[in-house]
């Protein structure tokens, strides 16, 4: 690593460095580093251990849609645009119903859809993960 001490230097260095993170014409900037999109589904796997098999379900942000016992509920769903490292991420709620017809939160939190390990909800039956975020689905919005 070279450290530069004239400020003339310095600044040829910057606008050297500025002018290569032009990619497409679009100029990367910590603003654009950290830029969200929102999205209006959330896409989540589930596997019923039962039977083995993995589903994948989309879930419109405030809606619950249930998976065997669980009902899942994501309240929001971030991604960032396809210039920029994937990091897709949404906050969940996740309730069970019990065999008393009882509903028990069994987790809310952050999902991370390149880590879905680190925060999957796991149940004795049912193991839920979050897949991707995107803005349209082929179900249809509630009405």
């Amino acid at each position: 690593m070279a450290f530069i001490t004239s400020s003339g230097t310095a600044k040829a260095v910057k606008i050297a460095l500025a002018s290569s993170l032009a990619i497409g014409g679009l100029l990367l900037s910590p603003l654009n580093a950290q830029e969200r999109i929102e999205n209006r589904v959330a896409v989540f796997a589930g596997i019923d251990k039962i039977t083995g098999r993995i589903h994948s379900f989309d879930v419109y942000i405030d809606e619950t849609v249930q998976f065997g016992a669980l009902q899942v509920t994501p309240r929001i769903c971030n991604s960032r645009p396809i210039t920029e490292a994937p990091k897709t991420t949404s906050f969940v709620e996740v309730d069970e119903i019990t065999l008393d017809s009882k509903i028990r939160r069994i987790f809310t939190g952050w999902m991370f859809a390149d880590s879905p390990g680190l925060n999957a909800v796991e149940n004795p039956v049912y193991d839920i993960w979050l897949k991707d975020c995107k803005m349209e689905s082929d179900v249809p919005p509630p009405s």
